[in-house]
């Protein structure tokens, strides 16, 4: 982090000084909500939470190193001195104010070019992308995991340094106004919409809240920012109404939806997937040029982030040949995200458990039965699918999971694996619509799934772990994936997540 005194965390929070000596000499270097993590120059964020209050960690966080706490009240230590701390109404609205300083801070030094992502789905993995194509070009900040909110977002920006060039935001939320809030928190230079779709449906109280919500990103971008709009989705592309700033679009197949607006195209040709699960194409930018792409993604479905991803890289400047090689390099950066291993006995294991709707069920279970498919050099592969609940969904829920257990019988799944009660339409309905045998079977937890799969895998499958966190079936897929093997759920390429990721 860029260093800051005490004095201008408290100018920045609108905060009060408490138990603060020389405000001038008290300087921090790190920022963190988790007192784990402190060590020496830290300002400790006493946040209070639905299990805990950070107020209670105020003096272990001091002994650890941190030099400055940001309160809602005063905490004092055996003696009744207070602990250095600046005392605001609302700490996390503090986190947001003093970030919204930090980036003004380095603009006023610098150039810095902020870019911002949402969407209901892939914001992850296009994130990921981006932080890959700038971190090529510049010393670039990007969030750990998904850290998408009101106060991932401010612990993002906190870990930038004096010479930070470029920050990657993703923008998650759960309610109406979180997108507006981050927007002007960061004041993205260039902001993308991916997609509207169902998660969180039912605690926004409709898919048109989340179009709205969304929407709030192109609200907030200046006249001379750019949108990055999905042309494929109507509701995304109705956005452009909402905003002044230059519009960069991006699709699949040259034509637009909208040929009127005249916008700059990234758009996809000859799309082709594999045995391997990973899209290969033609990406062609708005300057007539064109690219070959061989994706290390696993799913035709990011094709459409890839599109992304380039737009992004394109309305900030980045040479396409910093885009393509950035493209072609990348593969599953965060956990849980398509996130493939092999093990020893032939068993592909491809773990997506770590958020879950309809679109992306739909998406993963399409690229599962793609992969079993094989091709010309491959043999086809039995297919298995363990499946949790989609979290979230409102009046909607049955419905979307008796969907999906249809789905998987017409895709020819061979085996599904129903996880939990409110999994359990899927096997119902693949039941009724023509599963038979063995084909489905319904387990109420993940232990109970995991001594399932003992018996039922055979060497050779590909077995497909995904639901919302919450399920838990990350940790079985970790678990599944690296039996017969020495290799540990931590030692896979990608980095551990954590946390139910906003929409």
């Amino acid at each position: 982090m860029i260093s800051l005194s005490a004095t201008q965390v408290a100018q920045a929070t609108g905060g009060r000084l408490v138990g603060v000596q020389n405000a001038e000499s008290v300087v921090i270097s790190s920022v963190t909500t988790d007192s784990r993590e402190v060590t020496h120059g830290t300002l400790f964020v006493a946040k209070p939470g639905e299990a805990t209050d950070g107020h209670k960690f105020v003096p272990q966080a001091a002994q650890a190193g941190a030099v400055l706490n940001l309160l809602e009240r005063e905490v004092t230590n055996d003696a009744g001195e207070p602990y250095p701390g600046v005392v605001v109404t609302d700490v996390v609205e503090a986190m947001g104010a003093l970030a919204s300083n930090v980036i003004d801070r380095l603009r006023e030094k610098h150039p810095v070019t902020v870019v911002a992502v949402t969407g209901s789905v892939g914001k992850t993995t296009t994130k990921d992308l981006l932080a890959g194509i700038f971190g090529s070009q510049g010393p670039t900040v990007a969030p750990r995991n998904s850290y998408n909110g009101e106060v991932g977002v401010p612990l993002t920006v906190f870990t930038a340094q004096e010479d930070t060039r470029y920050f990657v935001i993703e923008m998650g939320a759960n309610h109406l106004g979180n997108i507006e809030y981050l927007c002007n928190m960061v004041h993205p230079d260039v902001g993308a919409v991916l997609c509207v779709g169902t998660a969180h449906a039912g605690e926004f109280g409709g898919v048109e809240n989340i179009a709205r919500t969304k929407g709030e990103m192109v609200e907030g971008l200046a006249p001379n920012g750019t949108a990055v709009l999905n042309d494929d989705d109507p509701r995304v592309r109705e956005m452009r109404t909402r905003t002044q700033a230059n519009i960069v679009s991006f699709g699949l197949g040259s034509e637009p939806n909208a040929p009127e607006h005249g916008d700059d195209r990234v758009w996809a040709e000859d799309v082709t997937v594999g045995a391997d699960g990973c899209p290969r194409f033609t990406l062609h930018l708005p300057d007539g040029s064109a690219h070959e792409i061989e994706s290390k993604l696993i799913g035709a479905h990011h094709v459409s982030n890839i599109l992304a991803a380039a737009s992004v890289a394109f309305a900030a400047g980045i040479e396409p040949q910093a885009i393509v090689a950035g493209l072609n390099g990348q593969g599953a950066q965060s956990r849980w995200r398509m996130e493939r291993t092999e093990r020893p006995d032939g068993v592909t294991v491809i773990n997506d458990a770590y958020n879950a709707n309809p679109q992306s069920m739909r998406a993963a279970l399409q690229t599962l039965a793609q992969m079993g498919r094989g091709d010309g050099q491959t043999a086809p592969r039995r297919t298995v699918a363990v499946l949790g609940g989609m979290y979230e969904l409102g009046d909607e829920s049955v419905a979307a999971h008796d969907a999906l257990g249809q789905l998987l019988v017409r895709m020819n799944i061979s085996h599904v694996v129903a996880v939990g009660d409110l999994a359990r339409p899927i096997f119902t309905a693949a039941t009724l619509e023509g599963s038979w045998g063995d084909e489905a079977q319904w387990v109420a937890t993940a232990e109970e799934a995991e001594d399932h799969l003992k018996g039922a895998l055979q060497p050779g499958d590909i077995v497909l772990f995904k639901s919302s966190n919450a399920a838990g079936l990350n940790h079985l897929g970790d678990r599944v994936a690296a039996e017969g093997s020495d290799q540990t759920a931590s030692t896979h390429e990608t980095t551990n997540g954590k946390g139910n990721e906003p929409a």
